[in-house]
């Protein structure tokens, strides 16, 4: 099977910092059932300063965040406070609502932020959509694909 559609990410500025919005699209609303598509960075930001999404709500779909630098501190309405570390998967399912918020740790604030990243909205199947909010992140793996090269896999 060959290449059916090539869409390019547009800039999306999210309030200091940027992103390339893959999805929607002029050419595609959605594919399946991904709803958004993001892209952040790499990017790197100065000392002092940071990512700060601001608390958002959420309804009848899921994101999944994965980072391949830097951290982000999820905050919720269910309580979670959760730092998403590179590698680790951050699932969020919003079912009947959640407010959440993603901001950059303080300790990357202080000696300036370095930051890669994809994020994707999933719309929950019908006859779900008003499911329990649940907020979970899965790990990262010691011998995880996607990691550097150098890192040992014994």
């Amino acid at each position: 099977m060959g290449v059916e559609r090539v869409i390019t990410g547009r800039t999306r500025d999210l309030g200091g910092f940027s992103v390339r919005r893959v999805l929607p699209a002029p050419s595609a609303r959605m594919i399946g059932p991904f709803i958004f598509f993001d892209h952040l960075g790499p990017l790197s930001l100065a000392p002092g300063t940071g990512i700060d999404v601001r608390p958002h709500p959420h309804i009848a779909l899921a994101t999944v965040t994965y980072l391949f630098s830097g951290s982000l501190v999820h905050r919720d309405s269910l309580g979670s406070v959760q730092t998403i570390k590179p590698g680790d998967v951050n699932w969020m399912t919003a079912g009947s609502g959640i407010v959440h918020s993603e901001r950059s740790p303080e300790e990357e604030r202080r000696r300036g932020v370095r930051a890669h990243g994809i994020q994707s909205w999933v719309a929950l199947p019908d006859g779900t959509r008003r499911m329990q909010q649940i907020f979970s992140i899965i790990p990262a793996q010691a011998c995880h694909p996607l990691r550097a090269p150098e890192s040992s896999c014994a």
